[in-house]
């Protein structure tokens, strides 16, 4: 989980080198992060059900062994298009590894610490998404851009010595009884997944012709997606599995949830900078405040939820957040940076909580031979949530400070725009707990009307009044 959390984040602090080593201009340089995240979101849900059907030990150690390959690709490369096609083909590989690893836990861990291992797990991520910036500035600095991508070479190695030894191996079906995978679902989904994310992502949050065009070619593959899947024999996805309110909750949760934590990495650097008037250093020091939070908060979290329950911690994380974005949205300017970096811990801790309880409710549930597919999902629910965060918060932003441009704005609209964007974030966690309560209340009614219907179907007629 490390490796691919490490690598979203460490190649954004090369970007200005990039571009001056390629002489490229920054729309074309961009594309070396995009390239990895686009191959992430559109895949992960079609490497997890692979992983279901052929082994998620055998795809694990393929995904490992490509994202090693690429990464040193990446630092080799001679081009900038060449580095953007291994960047692409690292995504792919880090799909793998972020879907195959959720997936594994109920493989490998007793189901009483299933919570502290999703806590774990969400501590790695945080790390690798804090690490990254800090990490590869100081590799650059030292040994120049390639040094971010060949440092993963070892840790590769070592990560496959380590699956191929301890992960158990995968007890599958004869061939003839396993289940085919659906491939025109996988590319349906793929093409549907990338149209949305460009969407939400080019143009830098201004819609205009060819934003609504991929959006428009989003909502058409989606419709065309669930046609497939209707039909398929062995669909990528089964559709039925959304009749079950407490995946469906789950997933529209994590939906959420990743859209208001990136109102903090969206809003952060423009409050910091221009209405508190921090120096660059200062703010890149309070804007790693909330992933430390994150990665110090993952284990305890992860162990309340196995001591207390998935869902009691799932209504804890969401009430934490919803009461980190509501000071955010009433406060004042004179309280400074404290009065900032406090409610972000709030929120951040109540984030990490909610994680560890959602994936741990989810996975905890589930068929062994779905494990794959469902990891896929949350992780692709999450990743949703943080595309169109980043678009739509940025727009609310932009609106709310009444400027058109953000970075020469005055300190006092600033303020004000992120005032207003927090309470749109309060607002979306207020109905976050809507959805969860509801989402519990239908499972207690599922589990009070089990006995009983267990006892009509069980009991035998011919009693007094009875007929067959």
């Amino acid at each position: 989980m490390l490796m691919p959390s490490l690598d979203t984040s460490i190649a954004n602090a090369a970007l200005p080198t990039l571009a001056h080593a390629f002489a490229a201009p920054f729309q074309t340089v961009q594309w070396v992060v995009l390239a990895y995240l686009l191959a992430i979101t559109t895949l992960i849900v079609g490497v997890g059900r692979f992983g279901d059907i052929s082994g998620r030990r055998r795809l694990l150690l393929a995904g490992i062994a490509l994202f090693t390959v690429a990464s040193l690709l990446c630092g080799v490369a001679p081009t900038l298009w060449f580095l953007i096609a291994a960047r692409a083909m690292q995504g792919l590989g880090a799909a793998v590894m972020i879907a195959l690893t959720q997936a594994s836990i109920g493989d490998t861990v007793p189901k009483g610490k299933i919570g502290s291992a999703m806590g774990l797990l969400g501590t790695m991520s945080a790390i690798g998404t804090t690490l990254g910036p800090s990490l590869g500035g100081l590799l650059i600095a030292g040994l120049g851009w390639r040094s971010i991508f060949l440092v993963n070479v070892p840790l590769g190695i070592l990560n496959f010595h380590l699956a191929y030894r301890y992960l158990p191996v995968d007890q599958l079906k004869p061939k003839a009884d396993r289940a085919r995978f659906d491939n025109r679902g996988m590319l349906a989904l793929a093409l549907t997944l990338a149209a949305y994310a460009l969407a939400m992502t080019i143009g830098r949050g201004r819609f205009g012709v060819v934003n609504m065009a991929l959006l428009s070619g989003a909502i058409l593959g989606a419709a065309l997606f669930v046609g497939i899947e209707a039909k398929a024999a062995s669909p990528l996805i089964r559709l039925t599995m959304f009749r079950n309110p407490v995946l469906s909750a789950s997933l529209a949760l994590s939906t959420l949830v990743s859209t208001v934590m990136m109102s903090t990495l969206v809003v952060g650097p423009f409050y910091l900078s221009r209405a508190l008037g921090l120096k660059t250093a200062l703010v890149g020091l309070a804007l790693s405040a909330g992933p430390l939070v994150a990665a110090l908060t993952g284990v305890p979290a992860g162990r309340l939820v196995d001591r207390f329950g998935a869902q009691r911690m799932t209504l804890a994380g969401l009430i934490g957040m919803a009461a980190g974005c509501s000071v955010l949205s009433t406060l004042p300017m004179i309280f400074g940076l404290p009065g900032y970096i406090m409610p972000i811990v709030c929120t951040t801790a109540g984030y990490a909580v909610f994680q560890a309880a959602n994936n741990t409710g989810v996975m905890t549930g589930i068929r062994p031979d779905q494990r794959g597919v469902i990891s896929g999902m949350l992780n692709l629910s999450r990743n949703l949530g943080l595309i169109t965060g980043a678009s739509l918060m940025g727009a609310v932003f932009a609106f709310a400070s009444a400027a058109t441009d953000i970075t020469t704005a005055h300190p006092d609209a600033v303020a004000a725009g992120m005032r207003f964007t927090f309470a749109v974030s309060a607002v979306l966690m207020i109905a976050a707990l809507a959805i969860a309560v509801g989402s519990r209340m239908v499972r207690r009614d599922i589990r009070n009307c089990v006995p009983q219907t267990v006892c009509m179907i069980s009991k035998k007629p011919g009693g007094p009044g009875e007929s067959g």
